[in-house]
């Protein structure tokens, strides 16, 4: 009896290590099973073309380093966009300043701005009035008016595009074109498609 014992005990401890090792497995197995999933990050989601703040009857003024007057924002209402860091303005009126202070405003029915307002699309009844200045050489540079349903006005350097039609008023001087292209610092005016001008004679100005 003691002998099939032993004989039954040691044929079962030569089996128990795989026994143990199933075990073991069934028990991984389970705990894998069991354990829930971790949920995937979840990507940020891109930002929306939606304003993050709006204004009513508003008046925004920037100022540069010395705190002299740059730019003064007004309009109606106002959305701000933060993915693209521009504002859209109803009734806006704008007036500018450049680093020599000349004076330059616009004004439309609505109008997309950078942050600073130094880059500005007026759309609906668009016009860039340029006040008459003394340039660097003393000549006195006569007042410049731009009309048209689109422009797109860089206040800074003084440039003004459209590509829609357009009314240019210099001093007494008066041209019309289908679009133009004009840089009042460079002193270089493209004008294209069905160009026509009125040049008023110096003696008769």
């Amino acid at each position: 009896m003691i002998t099939l014992l032993r004989t039954a005990w040691e044929r079962l401890s030569l089996y128990l290590p795989v026994v143990l090792m199933g075990l073991l497995a069934l028990g991984t197995y389970w705990l894998v099973r069991s354990t829930p999933l971790l949920m995937p990050a979840e990507q940020e989601a891109p930002a929306r073309h939606e304003p993050d703040y709006l204004m009513r009857k508003f008046s925004v003024k920037t100022f540069d380093g010395a705190g002299r007057l740059k730019s003064e924002v007004l309009g109606s209402n106002a959305r701000h966009y933060p993915d693209t860091d521009t504002m859209e303005i109803d009734l806006v009126h704008i007036r500018s300043f450049n680093e020599e202070g000349r004076l330059t405003t616009a004004t439309a029915s609505r109008a997309l701005t950078n942050g600073d307002a130094s880059e500005v699309q007026l759309i609906g009844n668009a016009r860039v009035v340029r006040e008459p200045v003394v340039d660097k050489a003393g000549q006195p540079q006569p007042r410049m008016e731009y009309r048209s349903e689109f422009l797109h006005a860089f206040m800074n350097t003084e440039r003004v595009i459209s590509h829609k039609p357009v009314e240019l008023i210099r001093g007494s001087d008066h041209f019309t074109a289908d679009t133009m292209d004009f840089d009042n610092l460079d002193g270089v005016m493209q004008l294209k498609g069905r160009v026509k001008g009125i040049l008023v004679p110096a003696a008769a100005k």
